[in-house]
């Protein structure tokens, strides 16, 4: 029988069944209500069963959630003293310990703001590993309100009472081409028609991305013709470099390294941008090696986005 439920689901049902209020619950927890009631879903899901009759006076326990609720604090007191028993455990297996740190971002800030934050982190100590998601903006959101991720890096933000949204970059449209592309033989910005009859690579449709074109150059009247349309910004790149075309991309998504393949060109008139935020719970500290990965993702960005 598969398992498709944790330790947080349970704490999350336990809490609950004592507070016998969703807001409560939410607050003690750290969540939003959305990510509660998934977390509650889960376990209902799980048995087959509803654990709770909810009204807009109360929320009261089903037969199931009490035969539930019996089991539930001895199976987590259990996994405690368990987890108690494994960090007590000999040197040899001491490396399985490790803290894991684990970041939700968007496939467009990997390349140029988290990998060379991770980098550095790796060198800078060896007591941590990390854990990258790579999820759309609005998964992003739901990982870190759940607590799959200590935090977040995404262009976009839901508003919602338990999250915090901090930009601390601004991210501009490129053209990124071939370096043997007429295009970047030329010197400066270029223009958005520009672009007009070369073989373009955009975001697909209903994307954060394209929809972040399509915005901006609406009220200059301006529409674009593609060539080719994609999903994940790491197709449009692999597409560049094959030299089949020519993609509109955040800068962020580019590759920092030398001898990419890649040549970039800003993209102007208009200029399109947009904010790169971290994404925490409110009421949730960061463990401190989570804290030291995000400082040096926000200090590294900032650098190079000076140099």
């Amino acid at each position: 029988m598969r398992i498709n439920f944790d330790f947080a689901d349970l704490e999350a049902f336990l809490i609950l069944s004592e507070t016998g209020s969703f807001v409560a619950t939410a607050e003690h927890l750290g969540l939003s209500q959305s990510a509660l009631t998934r977390r509650i879903r889960k376990l209902e899901e799980a048995l087959g069963a509803p654990l709770f009759d909810r009204t807009t006076r109360s929320v009261r326990m089903t037969l199931a959630a009490r035969r539930l609720r019996s089991r539930a604090q001895g199976m987590l007191d259990e996994a405690r003293e368990t987890m108690r028993e494994l960090k007590d455990d000999t040197a040899e297996f001491s490396f399985q310990n490790r803290v894991i740190v684990t970041v939700a971002a968007v496939p467009s800030t990997i390349a140029r703001v988290l990998i060379p934050a991770v980098g550095l982190f790796s060198a800078g100590q060896n007591e941590a590993r990390v854990r990258i998601l790579d999820l759309l903006a609005n998964e992003v959101v739901e990982a870190v309100e759940d607590g799959q991720a200590d935090f977040g890096v995404s262009s976009w933000a839901a508003p919602d009472g338990a999250l915090l949204f901090e930009p601390f970059f601004e991210d501009k449209v490129v053209l990124v081409l071939p370096p043997d592309h007429p295009l970047a033989q030329t010197s400066g910005p270029l223009k958005w028609e520009a672009l007009a009859g070369q073989r373009l690579i955009l975001p697909s449709q209903g994307s954060g991305n394209r929809a972040l074109i399509d915005r901006a150059l609406a009220p200059e009247g301006l529409s674009l013709f593609w060539s080719y349309e994609v999903p994940r910004t790491s197709t449009a790149l692999e597409l560049v470099r094959a030299g089949l075309g020519v993609a509109a991309l955040p800068l962020s998504a580019v590759p920092v390294v030398d001898g990419s393949g890649l040549a970039i060109r800003p993209l102007v008139a208009p200029s399109v941008t947009r904010k790169i935020g971290l994404v925490y719970r409110r009421n949730s500290a960061i463990p401190p090696a989570a804290a030291r990965l995000r400082d040096l993702i926000v200090a590294e960005t900032r650098r190079r986005a000076e140099a």
